[in-house]
Order: C-alpha cells, then structure tokens, then sequence
C-alpha cells in the first residue's frame, strides 16, 4: 500500500508505545516483517529545546526503516517548526498523536486532549502537512469519551488539511486500554474518508488481523499491546494474510535467541544500567504464560548487569 509517496511493503504496521517502541525494538519487528514502524512519541516542545532525551527517541537504524516518527504537543507553530526540523533526516512519516490517553499529556492539552477542539486539530495538520514534504499521518482515538464520539469528524478534518492517512484506536481515551476496541468506529471512519485507514485495536493474532480488515475495510492493521514481547505476530500475520497458513509459534530456542538479542541491542543503545533495566519489562512480555516464569520474576528484576540478564534469560527458557 502506499501513504502519500512512500510505496510499504506491507499493510501490517507497529503501534507507537511509550516505553516500548524504541529502535531496537522497531529493529526486530521490522526484521519480523512489520510494514511499518512507529516511534514512541516525541514532545515538539522538548524537540525545540534541545532536550537530550528527545534526541535520543529521534535515533533511526536504516534495517528499521520506513518509520514514521510521532510527535506530541498543542501548539500548531511549534509542531510545524519542529517537523520542518526533521525533513532531512532519516524518517519517512511524520505521524500527530492525538491518542495518547496519559493524564500527565492531556492535562497539557495534548494528546487525546486535542479531540475536544477540532478546530485546533485542523490547524495542527495543516501547519505540520505545509512545513515539510513527508506524508503527515493522525493517530487518534473513537473519542475523549462516551459523550463525544468524534472521530469521523477528526478524520475529516485531517484529510482536509492535508493529512495522507488516519489511524484510529477503537476506544476513548476515558477507557484507556480497558473493555474492546469498537471496531464499528473504524468502519465509519473509513467510509467518510478517501485517505488509507489504519485501524487499531485488540489484533493479537493472524485471525484477528484478518477479522478487523473484513469487518471495517480499513486499509492497514496497527498492532500495539500484541506485539510486546511477540514480534514474530508481523510474519505470522503477513503469512497468514498471503497464503492462509497459520504459522506455529515461536518455541523456546527461538524466544530465547530474540530476547537475547534485544538485551544486547538495548545495552549496545542505552549503556549496560539502563538497558538491563528496561529489559526487566520486555522479558516479562517475552515469557507470559510460560512455566516457571513467574518464580523467576524475582532475580529478573534484581538483575543489575548484562551478564546477570543474560544467565537468567538462558536458564527461563531451559526450563
């Protein structure tokens, strides 16, 4: 499919996650198949101040690409310098997150906060679609709540600003993450709007890929909480969507060689105190339901080096 310009590879893409959606995570699930992959957001306002921080969420490794990175904020001026700042580098999409439901976020006005003035929605994108010439992508929500289901109208509003494509998250930001995503929502969307529709929401298998493309039309699948810790669902997916073969699982050999690979991608990223510790949460993700693994929690989150991680990492998936 494409989006604007850029021709992907497939129409199977990963979700923007804070804490989660960092590039070697993005490596490996590009390396897995992904059509497309999603930065964790970045702040328009740190991104103009210089922060640190910031640059470092900005870091793209060419196996992962194409990316689109997200930005977060309210001001239309700022968003549209900000992405103007990125034209040259190494990024193919720059996406506007008007989902993110975190009341530290919405509280700024930002984030699903923006889809109670839509009138400020079409300014940002349109500011952000003028400042530069990568596609612009929307990612927002079905509404900030039960009494204001707006994102038809959000939507519209950015296809008519200049926006090439729209995602939508089948839930309020009053819901979070909780109850299932409305898949009606991204049915409706895709018959107001002419751009691609990437729809979003409760895809944890190969079968629940197929199920959101039949029942909404929507042109491409985002996959957020179903891929942590399981970024072998792309290849699955994408085989099942070509060919109907459900490919097996993962068995352990394999989960533990991609796991070990992420510890030693985060510590080559992040330094060996930080990337260990961020492992603490991706392990968990890699060994749900396994046996045993839950006794082992304990010395995983006591782990403080890289050798540490990686002798309980070899000894959860012995056993």
């Amino acid at each position: 499919m494409k989006i604007g310009s850029l021709e992907l590879k497939n129409n199977v893409f990963l979700a923007p996650m804070a804490g989660v959606t960092d590039m070697p995570f993005r490596v490996i699930c590009s390396e897995m198949g992904c059509g497309l992959v999603y930065s964790e957001m970045v702040s328009a306002k740190g991104l103009m101040y210089g922060s640190k921080n910031t640059e470092k969420l900005l870091s793209v490794d060419k196996r992962e690409r194409p990316i689109a990175v997200q930005l977060f904020g309210s001001s239309p001026e700022i968003l549209g310098k900000m992405a103007k700042s990125l034209e040259d580098a190494p990024i193919d999409i720059i996406d506007v997150n008007m989902g993110c439901p975190a009341p530290k976020i919405v509280k700024n006005g930002e984030g699903s906060a923006l889809m109670k003035t839509p009138a400020l929605v079409g300014e940002i994108v349109r500011s952000v679609v003028e400042s530069q010439k990568k596609p612009v992508t929307v990612k927002f929500r079905k509404g900030f709540d039960d009494g204001s289901i707006n994102a038809v109208e959000i939507a519209e509003i950015a296809e008519a600003n200049g926006a090439s494509a729209v995602a939508v998250h089948g839930r309020t930001r009053e819901q979070y993450y909780s109850g299932k995503a409305d898949w009606d929502i991204i049915k409706e969307v895709k018959k107001s709007v002419s751009i691609p529709v990437i729809g979003n929401g409760d895809v944890f298998s190969p079968q629940d890929a197929e199920n959101l493309f039949d029942y909404t039309g929507c042109d491409a699948v985002m996959i957020g909480r179903g891929a942590q810790g399981n970024p072998w669902i792309f290849r699955r997916i994408t085989k099942y969507l070509e060919t109907g073969e459900i490919l097996p699982p993962p068995d352990a050999g394999e989960r533990m060689e991609v796991a070990l690979r992420h510890l030693k991608m985060l510590v080559d990223f992040k330094g060996e105190y930080i990337g260990v510790r961020e492992m603490r949460r991706h392990l968990s993700d890699y060994t749900k339901g396994m046996a045993g693994a839950a006794q082992m929690r304990g010395k995983i989150n006591s782990a403080s080096t890289l050798a540490e991680m990686e002798e309980y990492i070899k000894s959860i998936f012995s056993l």
